[in-house]
């Protein structure tokens, strides 16, 4: 109301100053074509005008003459003509002489001209301003009547509207002194209505009691509003239905309305009354009353009614609907837990005891127990997996036992149709009792005659049945109890699928982890060597260690770890376990076997990145190391992996400062680097996964100096050392796989190597021969003094024909009685066939053929070409004569 009526104001006010602005206007245009007519024709009628325009220079006469009058009537400009229209007297000199563009025509004929128009630049002034103007024209008359010439006098636009302006101030304040007025006038009314309304508009007041009259007829709550003169002043309907009051009773005393004594008295009390249960008729009310004074009203009382008999069957089920509600939640919280199908079907019957029934019953078949496909076998023959009794009753069958059910039975009919059966008191089921005598007495023996068996599905494929029993002194199932039962089942049953594909997951990934790692280690005698590996509790990794042995008694340990688990993760592994084996066959170095890796994963990624299921190798760690006994040296290069723990023969404990080189696989181009350790004898070198020493509640640098205290203490054995590591470091069931690898180091004894230095002359080719045999004859190996002679005069002489020097025989009595020719030359041999015709091709055949193993290593200064021989095989020695006739084949 306000908003309009100040906008009625404003509409208003601005229509009276706009009226006000045109009228003054309007006077004002009228005032100036009045002033400037006057001037014109004051100063065409002057005396000496004529003979001033009729004398030799009419413009030194009238150009003094009109300045003077300009400035005394008040006009912008006035000017003379002739007849012709030429400028005689002019404001401004410049156009003086010069024809104005001026209405001649009418003033010649008599007439005056007064007209509005545009000022061109070089007229009449040069002061800025509005260039519109109003001019009159006035002819100047002789005696006779004649025209002698005309006079103009103007006024601009500007200055017509700035009599406008100087007034529009006071009709402006005006305007606002009555718009102040008026606003103020309905201010004070709008805040009067306001208080009076509470801020409500007639719309909101009527909306309100609309709202406030429904509500109070539609709820199921009685209200009544009582005068303080005992009056019945509002009766809603649901107070006249439970008081069985009379149609018309608002207005009525409360002792006149039929309520007895007792129902009016505490009506018509002025006391207030809170929950009070009252009894009117065959109701049981909860009263409540309040004096309505303090809330603005009259005086009085209100009263609210609540029928608490139908409340009371509303409150039991929906307490009833909670227990349900609670039941379903704490199942699907509780069940699943685990991706174990025994532990799940326990956890079923554990929820549903005793809150749902009595005893629960969990069956599944065979298959699904061991983690399989649910096998087409018949329904009827299951396994009892878990069951649970509050009661501690004697169980129908105990865990573990085959469980048949017949044709009658309720499980039987649940399983064949698919859906739950409920049979609410089996004692009066005859023809179950008939078909199965002996399970329905020990049923019925057992007091559970109420009972609801539900088939496991998931996937549209039947897994077990779950059969839930009343004992006789419990509530029987009803129909509203199957919806919970198979909720609870279908909840288990996906949990039990889903633990049982885990379970066969699982099984594959450890069979194929099994299959993939070493079953057992190497036979070698240059380390003592104890490995753990303990898979992570949610499945398989890709840890993975290993011990190859190499030519020359040297062996190399390798420990690697493919980020992630399952069955990707195992794969993986087992194929960078064999790229290692094979690369190792090569007898490569360290960090030239880490660059194959590295390319071998770089391809595997790219091989993968194609295929519909992508899942790139990234993370992949290794770590490389090859002892020499001989020596006692130990190469190491490692890809993103941990440094080795090295374990001195005094117990001090140190982590090698190796090089450390990007992860396998991220394509980095950066070259692997080496670091060589000298290992006294008795020392102990540990190699590791990061599951072993980093978890969840442990940073590295916490576990890297738990493995140094635990390794501190002296071990009699590798073994007892993994042990040690393993109960201190590692819980029952890790996180992340671990791998760990703890070798203890021995030293070649320098009597079982010997060394010859050869010069570049075949001829020593016979006195190496005989002194190699001599040290045969010291090691007790004169078994293999032919095939060694053999093995030694086609390397030598190789060695002194296609070599550079040095050259170098070695033999080394091991497990094996190696023989190492050592030279400076980068080539290699090849085995080939020689033709009959050819001449020489044929002892490095023969020697492949005698020697268990041969090839070629590569080092700094050239090659080694080695042999194997096996100590222990008599059947290594060639036929006499062909060695004899070899022997003086070389010889030539």
């Amino acid at each position: 109301m306000f908003v309009l009526q100040f906008l009625i104001v404003v509409l208003l006010v601005t229509a009276a100053v706009v009226a006000l602005v045109l009228y003054a206007q309007q006077a004002s245009e009228r005032e100036a074509r009045q002033k400037s007519l006057a001037a014109a024709q004051a100063f065409a009628n002057s005396p000496g005008i004529v003979a001033a325009l009729d004398s030799r220079n009419p413009t030194a006469v009238l150009q003094p003459r009109v300045e003077a009058a300009r400035k005394r009537a008040g006009v912008d400009w006035i000017a003379v003509y002739d007849t012709h229209g030429i400028r005689l007297a002019h404001p401004n000199p410049k156009v003086l002489g010069t024809k104005a563009n001026i209405r001649i025509g009418p003033v010649l004929a008599g007439d005056t001209v007064v007209e509005q128009g545009s000022l061109s630049r070089s007229e009449h002034s040069t002061q800025p301003g509005s260039r519109k103007y109003l001019q009159a024209l006035v002819p100047v008359f002789r005696d006779n009547g004649a025209v002698a010439g005309a006079v103009s006098t103007g006024l601009r636009i500007e200055n017509v509207t700035g009599l406008v302006q100087r007034q529009l101030p006071i009709i402006l304040g005006s305007g606002a002194g009555v718009l102040v007025a008026s606003t103020t006038g309905t201010v004070l009314v709008s805040r009067r209505l306001r208080r009076q309304t509470h801020g409500l508009r007639p719309t909101e007041m009527a909306q309100m009691y609309e709202h406030h009259d429904a509500v109070l007829h539609a709820v199921r709550e009685g209200v009544l509003i009582i005068g303080a003169d005992g009056k019945l002043l509002l009766v809603n309907d649901e107070a006249q239905r439970l008081l069985d009051l009379p149609v018309g009773a608002e207005g009525s005393n409360v002792g006149d309305v039929g309520l007895t004594s007792e129902t009016a008295g505490l009506l018509a009390s002025g006391e207030p009354v809170t929950d009070e249960v009252h009894l009117a008729g065959d109701r049981l009310l909860a009263v409540n009353k309040r004096p309505t004074a303090p809330y603005g009203g009259l005086t009085g009382n209100v009263v609210t009614l609540r029928d608490t008999t139908e409340l009371a069957v509303v409150s039991g089920r929906a307490e009833h609907a909670r227990e349900r509600l609670r039941l379903l939640y704490d199942a699907g919280v509780e069940i699943g837990t685990t991706l174990d199908v025994v532990r799940t079907a326990e956890e079923l019957t554990k929820v549903a005891v005793p809150r749902f029934a009595d005893v629960v019953a969990v069956d599944l078949l065979a298959t699904v127990v061991q983690g399989e496909e649910p096998a087409r076998e018949p329904w009827q023959k299951m396994r009892r997996t878990a069951i649970s009794d509050h009661q501690d009753r004697v169980p129908l069958k105990p865990v573990g036992e085959l469980i048949t059910f017949k044709a009658a039975t309720p499980q039987a009919r649940a399983l064949e149709m698919g859906r739950a059966q409920l049979v609410a008191d089996l004692r009066r089921s005859n023809v179950w009792q008939e078909e199965a005598p002996e399970a329905a007495q020990g049923i019925l023996g057992y007091e559970l005659p109420s009972l609801i068996a539900v088939p496991l599905q998931a996937r549209g494929v039947v897994l077990g049945l779950v059969s839930f029993w009343r004992a006789a002194d419990s509530l029987a199932f009803e129909e509203d109890d199957l919806s919970v039962a198979e909720e609870l089942a279908a909840r288990a049953a996906v949990s039990i699928d889903n633990a049982r594909r885990y379970t066969h997951e699982h099984a594959v990934a450890v069979t194929l982890q099994r299959s993939l790692l070493p079953r057992g280690l190497p036979k070698q005698n240059a380390l003592e060597v104890a490995w753990r590996y303990l898979p992570a509790q949610a499945g398989v990794g890709g840890d993975w260690f290993d011990v190859i042995p190499l030519p020359g008694v040297r062996v190399a340990l390798v420990v690697g770890d493919v980020v992630g688990h399952g069955l990707h993760a195992a794969a993986t592994m087992g194929r960078l376990r064999t790229a290692v084996h094979s690369l190792s066959a090569l007898d490569l170095s360290a960090d030239e076997l880490l660059g194959y890796l590295d390319d071998l994963v770089t391809h595997i990624d790219a091989d993968e990145t194609g295929e519909e299921v992508t899942q790139e190798i990234s993370g992949v760690t290794c770590l490389y190391a090859i002892y020499d006994p001989v020596s006692g040296t130990c190469t190491i290069a490692r890809a993103g992996h941990l440094s080795p723990a090295l374990v001195h023969p005094n117990g001090i404990v140190s982590f090698p400062d190796t090089p450390l080189s990007p992860p396998l696989g991220l394509g980095s181009g950066l070259p692997v680097e080496t670091a060589t350790l000298h290992l006294p004898e008795g020392s102990y070198l540990a190699l590791f996964t990061d599951g072993l020493i980093e978890n969840r509640d442990r940073d590295l640098d916490t576990g890297l100096q738990l493995l140094r205290d635990t390794l501190t203490h002296p071990h009699s054995t590798p073994e007892q050392a993994c042990q040690a590591v393993v109960g201190a470091l590692l819980p029952e069931r890790p996180a992340d796989d671990v791998a760990l690898l703890i070798a203890r180091t021995h030293i070649l004894n320098p009597a079982q190597v010997r060394e010859w230095d050869i010069p570049s002359d075949p001829a020593v080719v016979s006195r190496i021969r005989s002194d190699a045999n001599r040290q045969l004859e010291t090691w007790g190996l004169d078994q293999l003094a032919f095939t060694t002679e053999l093995i030694i005069s086609e390397l030598v002489t190789n060695a002194i024909r296609y070599g550079t020097q040095p050259i170098q025989l070695r033999l080394l009595h091991d497990r094996f009685l190696i023989c190492e020719v050592t030279d400076g030359s980068s080539t290699s041999p090849h085995l080939r066939r020689a033709a009959t015709t050819d001449e020489g091709g044929r002892g490095l055949f023969l020697v492949a053929q005698f020697a268990q193993r041969w090839g070629t290593r590569y080092t700094d200064r050239g090659k080694i070409i080695w042999t194997e021989q096996s100590t222990h095989d008599d059947d290594a020695t060639p036929n006499p004569a062909l060695a004899d006739a070899l022997l003086e084949q070389w010889e030539e």
